[in-house]
This record gives C-alpha cells, structure tokens and sequence, in this order.
C-alpha cells in the first residue's frame, strides 16, 4: 500500500481529501480529522473551499476579522463563506488576504496577457518577430520541423502585416 497522505494544515495524517477543479486546474487539500473539524469542513454552511485553498489566507483573516469594503461593505467572512468578493475595491482591501491565494493558484502576481493583433505597432511587431525568429531557430535544432514551419510562416505573415501597414 501506498505512503499515507499528510494534512496541508499540520502535517498530520490525512483522514479528509477534498478536491475543486478551477479553470480546468486541480487544486486538492488533505486533512487531518482535527484542522477538518476546526476549519469547518464537517459544517456546510461554514465550509468554504476556496478558503481552504488558499492556506496563507487564515492568518490574515484572524488577524482582522472586522475588515469591510467601504464601497459595498463586503467583509472578510462573506469572502470567506462564498469565495468571491463583492466589487472592484474589494481587490484593494482584501489584498493581504488575496495575495497568497493568488501565489498558490498560479506563478506570479501580475497579468502578462496577449496583445491583441489590431493595436500592435511596429516595435512591437519586431519584437514579436526577433522572439519568432528565436523560437524558429530552437525547433530548427531539436529538429522539429513542423513546429518550424508553423513559426516560419508566422513571421512571414507578421512581416508582410509589418509591410502593409507602412506602404501610404
């Protein structure tokens, strides 16, 4: 039989198992009987997942349980109970208690999202191009040849996009 699991919260053995899929990402917490019991999981209504997951989130939640939104009063129980917040400056006044929910869900604190192609400028699209460029020359040398025709033929596209937009 295989090594038993130990609690997330104590290090005990695990007699609780729970699960949530979040974006089609697995989070799992294992419990001992005793953090179970005190953490609420055996009381539905008291019992938030969400919570759970986020292990950094139960100090900063006892050390100021009076915390409120001043925009829609939100409070850190009604983020603790549904695992939402309530308005924009939720985000600001939870933020001791966000950030190490958002450290454990995902790598870095900051969004590094896609640039839409339509507002792209022409140094963007350089760049855009030399990291192709790079990319390009690693599947030439893993010898993965299909991944290099399908970069090849993005920089030629972005190059042609390039072209297009400087001719009057």
């Amino acid at each position: 039989m295989g090594e038993s699991l130990k609690c997330s919260l104590c290090g005990a053995d695990a007699t609780v198992h729970l699960t949530q899929i979040v974006n089609n990402k697995i989070h799992k917490v294992d419990l001992c009987e005793s953090c179970a019991q005190k953490k609420g999981v055996t009381n539905a209504d008291g019992f938030s997942l969400a919570d759970l997951l986020s292990k950094g989130n139960f100090h900063a939640a006892a050390e100021d349980p009076g915390l409120k939104c001043p925009d829609c009063g939100f409070t850190v129980a009604d983020f603790r109970r549904t695992g939402r917040l309530g308005c924009p400056t939720c985000y600001t006044t939870f933020r001791k208690l966000l950030l190490p929910a958002l450290e454990d869900m995902h790598p870095g604190l900051s969004h590094c999202g896609k640039i839409p192609e339509r507002s792209l400028t022409s140094t963007e699209i350089r760049q855009q191009i030399e990291s192709l460029r790079q990319s390009l020359a690693a599947a030439v040398e893993s010898e993965a040849y299909e991944d290099a025709a399908e970069i090849r033929d993005q920089i030629r596209q972005l190059e042609s996009e390039s072209l297009a937009s400087v001719a009057p």
